[in-house]
């Protein structure tokens, strides 16, 4: 089964359109999402109705801390989230409430489990920064694959059987096989707002036959997606960051 894996959308809906369109175009077979739909962007409501309808038609979605925040807290996060949550709040329906309010934390499959943030304490939001927070989700789980979201940057670790734990940038495009020898925790960087220098959107597909993970760049209007965060009053560096890709 091929699944593709979007996550950290932030209310953009030209970027979330063009991953989709390119799942369709490289037979995914399911989505899974790996949370944040809003916060950032100007379409959260739109973002959130098109992620409702795919979860009706078998799509997995999963609880993210942008989500969590709409009917609780957002003390934790900087001034710009803050600002956009705040905003965000008033473009949602009762049902688009619901809809996050009921999302689960994790998804668990055989060996492999999807979160938002890390798998050894997924409500606490913590970062995967580097090996060390890798190891600690990898060592303080059973399962042999973590995928995660969270963190707007792609990246791959992998732990050994004695515990040491590689890192590495993948290239775009390129299948990377997960051996079983080793466990594996990829980060697969954020579809709404990148951070890794590039102004695209990204997401992974998994092979699950295969044991294959190809992490995905796509070109999308970047430009509208900032001209309506400008338009909607948003803070200007959210914008900015979308033409960035920081």
């Amino acid at each position: 089964m091929l699944t593709a894996l979007l996550t950290d959308i932030h209310g953009n809906r030209e970027a979330l359109s063009a991953c989709l369109d390119h799942t369709r175009l490289m037979k995914a077979d399911r989505l899974v999402f790996l949370g944040d739909y809003v916060g950032y962007g100007a379409d959260p409501a739109w973002v959130l109705d098109t992620v409702m309808g795919l979860v009706g038609e078998g799509a997995v979605a999963l609880l993210g801390n942008h989500d969590a925040a709409i009917d609780g807290s957002d003390a934790d996060m900087n001034r710009l989230a803050h600002e956009a949550i705040a905003w965000t709040r008033l473009q949602l329906s009762a049902e688009h409430r619901a809809f996050l309010s009921g999302l689960p934390m994790t998804y668990e499959e055989g060996d492999t489990l999807y979160v938002h943030a890390n798998g050894y304490a997924p409500r606490s939001w913590d970062y995967i920064l580097g090996p060390v927070e890798a190891a600690r989700s990898l060592t303080r789980t059973p399962f042999r694959l973590t995928f995660c979201g969270h963190v707007h940057v792609p990246m791959l670790y992998s732990m050994s059987a004695t515990g040491k734990v590689g890192q590495f940038s993948p290239e775009p495009g390129t299948d990377i096989p997960l051996l079983s020898s080793r466990s594996w925790l990829a980060v697969i960087g954020a579809a709404g707002q990148s951070r890794d220098g590039h102004p695209v959107a990204h997401y992974a597909l998994y092979d699950d036959d295969r044991r294959h993970l190809r992490f995905m760049r796509v070109a999308y209007d970047c430009a509208q997606a900032a001209r309506k965060i400008r338009a909607a009053g948003l803070p200007e560096p959210l914008a900015a960051r979308l033409e960035l890709g920081r």
